[in-house]
Order: structure tokens, then sequence, then C-alpha cells
């Protein structure tokens, strides 16, 4: 297939192929072929009982309090397509992870929220939805969660939803994938969350380290906590690409110019935007309970992945303006989840912050 067709998925569509389609989901919790609306027991039992076998027995499946369910576990090779998901509670200790292969170690291992590119903030009790509107990925009213990063694997997949909460999580979802030979270039694709509350003094924000071997940054996602007034935005990103030490390859010029806006986000005052490639939610204080201003931003290098052959580091300063006009480190309150396709199915990565540490009040 040509460099054309695949950056033309329309053109693309119109070829023929000897992949087959299999899905995921409670009513085909194994994806098997012909197996799907068999279920007599699920959630939608009683709202069934006078239909019977294959009207909607099974939509979702509850996830009770401190516990981890495989919600899909599948042999061959193939490539994942497509991953719509909605959960209730809080979507923060809701910890998504995905294994290729045979590896015993998570390739993706995240918050369902910020994998979603939609961390979901308190608001007096409620949550600020925002709509996200981008070629990746989509996230519609009501939280519905959508990803379309294309993820290859060779021998199968494991996917597992983690509860963290006091409460029971309900998990309505749908895996759709492909079987079929995959190019011999084809990366497996990875997710890497962390947290610094606050960052410390005059130090960098690391997004990814410890990354070695060949692949493609492919994406950014930050959920930016201001514990300053004024602007917070001074920063630059960085690359350390295939050996760089104390200097990067490519630094960029601010946090806004990366994620593709301009002068702050603001337009009388800052304006929330999404695109296919980048996108700015602020999350804006109520004056009572949701005390702080956060940013919710993603930048998505489809048309400009960033090729590494050996290792890859990714960092970002925390800047700001004190009085002078001179630049301020800050101290705020960053996540991140760091996207990349590599050559081999794991690398080993920070471990997950745990439950105190991820939330946010």
């Amino acid at each position: 297939m040509s460099d054309f067709q695949n950056n033309n998925l329309l053109v693309g569509l119109s070829n023929l192929s000897d992949f087959v389609t299999r899905s995921v989901c409670p009513e085909n919790p194994t994806g098997e072929k012909g197996k799907g609306g068999m279920a007599t027991e699920g959630t939608g039992a009683n709202c069934a009982s006078a239909l019977g076998q294959g009207w909607k027995i099974s939509p979702s499946y509850v996830l009770p309090s401190k516990t981890m369910k495989v919600i899909a576990d599948v042999r061959g090779e193939g490539s994942i397509r497509h991953i719509w998901l909605t959960p209730t509670g809080n979507f923060r200790f809701a910890i998504l992870r995905i294994y290729w292969d045979d590896s015993a170690i998570p390739s993706v291992e995240c918050p369902l929220c910020d994998f979603f590119a939609a961390s979901q903030i308190p608001k007096s009790g409620a949550t600020q939805f925002h709509q996200v509107s981008s070629l990746a990925v989509c996230v519609n009213p009501r939280y519905g969660m959508n990803c379309y990063w294309n993820m290859p694997f060779r021998k199968g997949f494991r996917v597992t939803v983690e509860n963290l909460a006091d409460s029971d999580m309900v998990l309505y979802y749908q895996i759709d994938y492909v079987l079929g030979k995959q190019p011999e270039q084809a990366g497996y694709f990875h997710a890497q969350f962390r947290r610094q509350n606050p960052v410390p003094y005059k130090e960098v924000y690391t997004i990814l380290d410890g990354v070695r071997g060949k692949g493609q940054y492919v994406g950014t996602y930050l959920l930016w906590g201001s514990n300053n007034s004024g602007w917070w935005g001074e920063g630059e990103i960085k690359f350390y690409l295939d050996g760089d030490r104390e200097f990067p390859t490519i630094c960029g010029t601010g946090t806004e110019d990366y994620f593709c806006g301009a002068y702050n986000f603001d337009d009388n005052g800052y304006k929330d935007f999404s695109t296919p490639y980048s996108g700015m939610a602020m999350i804006r204080p109520d004056g009572l309970y949701c005390s702080q201003s956060r940013f919710s931003m993603y930048r998505w290098h489809i048309t400009d992945p960033i090729y590494f052959s050996t290792d890859l580091k990714v960092t970002i300063q925390a800047l700001g303006w004190r009085g002078g006009h001179k630049y301020l480190p800050l101290q705020d309150d960053i996540s991140s989840v760091a996207f990349w396709y590599q050559d081999k199915p794991a690398t080993e990565m920070l471990p997950l912050p745990d439950r105190d540490y991820l939330e946010i009040v």
C-alpha cells in the first residue's frame, strides 16, 4: 500500500482485504465468530425477562470495588482498530492495561480518562464534560470514550480494567479488531501515565524516559493544574533522541505552541478548541469547591511522528512570569500520557502512582 493510501483513509477503504473483523464486548466476551448475543445472564437480564435470549441480556459488567477484570483475551495476529467504553464513578480510579503477545508487562497502563484525553474533574459534586473531536480519540456526551489508534499484535492481546474505587463500577465496552498478517515493520503501541504534584522548583517535568529501541513518538496528553496566578505555559518541550544528553535535538518554543495554539490560547480569555491533531479545554473554577484552573491538552503526531532509533526522552518546563519580565519556574500539578510505537511488545515503566496520588480533588 502506498504512503498516499495510508494517509488517505477514504481512498484505502476501497481496497479489498483478507482481514476478518472480530469484536469483544460483554455480549461476546471471546470475540468468536457467531458467538454474540448468546448470554442468558447479565446486567440486562431483568429488563429482557419477557423477551429471552438475544435481547440485550449482557450489555455491561459490574466491576466490584478493588478488583480487576480481564475484558479481552485474544489469540492470533492482527490489530485493534477501535475501542469504545464508558464507565461509571471516578474515571481516575479505573486503570486500563493492555498486554501484547505473551508479555507479562503491560504496554499501556493508564487511568481511563487520561488515556482518552478527557480527565474528569469534580465540580461541586458533578463533572465538567468537554467534547474531544480528534482523529485518534473522540469523547462524546456523556463520556462515550473512543480510541482509534491502530494497535498491531502478532500472537494476541489481553486487556484489563482495574477498579481502585471504594464503590462498584459499571463498565460498558467494545473492542473492535481484525485478524490477519501484519506488516513486518509494524510497531507495538505503548502509552505511559505519569504525575508530579507539585513539580519541584527549578526542575523540569519528565513526560517519558527510559525508552530503549526503535520507534516513533505519536502523541502527548497533559492535564495541567496551575498553582500560581498568571500565565503558566512559557515552558519548552524537549525531545532527546538517540544519545542526546545535555541538549535535545528538538526544542519547542512554548507549551501552547507545542499544542498548536499561540499567545496563551487567549482570545478575550482562554479559548477551548478540539481539532483532528490538537486541542485544549479549560476546567474552570466554580468559586467554591473546584477552586483551581486546570488545562486538558492533547497533541497527536499523526502526520509528523518523532522517529528514534535507540532511545527517547521527553520533558517539558513549567514556566510562568515573575516581576521585571523575568521567567518564574512554577511548581504546578502536571499529569501526562505519552503515546508511542516501538519494536518490542513491552517496556519497563515507572510504577503507576497509588490511588491517593492519582486522585484529583
